[in-house]
């Protein structure tokens, strides 16, 4: 058996190999329709009722999930709820070499989330998720201020597209 034989017959049997881990791969479109022709989890996510806000950085994350569920469109009747409770920190995670102040702060949250049917209060899906922003810390006032609301709501935003992300996967899996 030549080395040319060897190659060729290791090809195939790579090639084979493939085509069976490919077989069992189920993908399908997330907000397209699925061939038994239910609805798409897009109309799901539109039906979902989110809790008022208690502060800024809570209105942040609302507006972002309100924009992701309903895609800027018309809200369709609540037929889920979505509650959420938010933990912010700041802590400093750099300082000046000779004046012993913070150079630099990092915006850590955390969100705890539990999806509800309206119509019997049952809970369909509970969750956590977490996100960390920096912002640099300067010698002037505003500056730091806008910083820090900056890096509230970059935190905030990330965590909006995870919760999106999970109930919308929660929402194609039962349609499944």
């Amino acid at each position: 058996m030549s080395l040319s034989d060897f190659t060729g017959r290791f090809r195939v049997l790579g090639l084979v190999c493939a085509l069976f881990v490919l077989a069992g791969c189920n993908v399908r479109p997330l907000y397209g329709t699925i061939s038994t022709g239910s609805a798409p989890a897009q109309e799901e996510l539109a039906a979902i009722d989110i809790d008022p806000a208690d502060d800024r950085v809570q209105q942040v994350l609302r507006n972002e999930l309100i924009f992701l569920f309903q895609r800027g469109g018309e809200a369709a009747p609540a037929r889920y709820r979505l509650r959420m409770i938010l933990n912010s920190t700041k802590s400093s995670v750099a300082v000046e070499e000779l004046s012993d102040v913070p150079a630099a702060y990092l915006v850590q949250m955390t969100t705890s989330f539990a999806l509800s049917e309206v119509a019997t209060g049952r809970t369909l899906l509970t969750g956590s998720t977490f996100a960390n922003a920096s912002y640099d810390f300067s010698n002037q006032r505003f500056a730091n201020l806008r910083a820090a609301r900056d890096a509230e709501d970059r935190a905030a935003k990330v965590i909006a597209d995870d919760i999106h992300t999970r109930i919308a996967a929660y929402f194609a899996e039962q349609k499944s």
